[in-house]
């Protein structure tokens, strides 16, 4: 005899789990926008280098280095120098400015700030060891240190930027080397040299490779 097959009816014996919950499309995509910049912030370089400012500087610095030649007192000759830093401090923070918002981008990046705080160390350094000399009464010293340490500052801030500011620090650098090592009446020479010639001449260069 053939056996006959018993029919048990199926039964579910667990019922399917719930779907977990998808965020929100809008929050995901806000925050991965988020990520993704400032990752790009981090990895990119500091383009806002103003070209066209370095150019105005240089031609400040020329007029500064004849001007500060004619002074009577080493008093009078830093006054005329701590002046034309205060112009160029100012068109270079308003060059900064101009090409970062001809560019579309925020001034004050993650790049910006690296470059920045490298860029300032040495420059401190500069200006203490100018209040020594100043005590001292020894100015001829000045002029090849704030060379190689503006050219330090370069190099340190240019770490973070186009590699033409590297290579500009470097000749600022190796020209207050040569100026510590020159007759002291060489300083206003090799300054007009420095914050002009190599101003003008690098100053050009970013503006036509770099946008200005």
């Amino acid at each position: 005899m053939v056996p006959r097959l018993r029919y048990t009816p199926f039964m579910a014996t667990s019922s399917p789990s719930p779907r977990p919950e998808i965020p929100a499309l809008r929050a995901v995509a806000i925050e991965d926008l988020r990520y993704i910049r400032e990752t790009m912030e981090r990895s990119a370089a500091f383009t806002a280098v103003p070209g066209w400012g370095m150019v105005l500087v240089g031609v400040t610095a020329l007029g500064a280095a004849f001007w500060a030649s004619r002074q009577p007192t080493l008093a009078a000759w830093v006054s005329v120098w701590f002046l034309e830093a205060a112009i160029a401090i100012g068109l270079g923070v308003a060059g900064v400015v101009a090409k970062a918002k001809r560019a579309g981008g925020d001034v004050w990046t993650a790049p910006a700030q690296r470059f920045t705080l490298s860029f300032c160390i040495p420059l401190f350094a500069g200006m203490a060891l100018t209040l020594a000399f100043l005590r001292a009464g020894e100015g001829g010293w000045m002029p090849g240190t704030w060379l190689l340490l503006y050219g330090a500052a370069m190099i340190a801030g240019g770490a973070f930027s186009v590699r033409v500011v590297p290579l500009m620090g470097a000749s600022f650098a190796a020209l207050g080397v040569v100026t510590l090592f020159l007759p002291h009446r060489w300083g206003d020479a090799m300054l007009a040299s420095g914050f002009g010639v190599l101003h003008l001449v690098f100053g050009s260069i970013i503006a036509r490779r770099h946008g200005g």
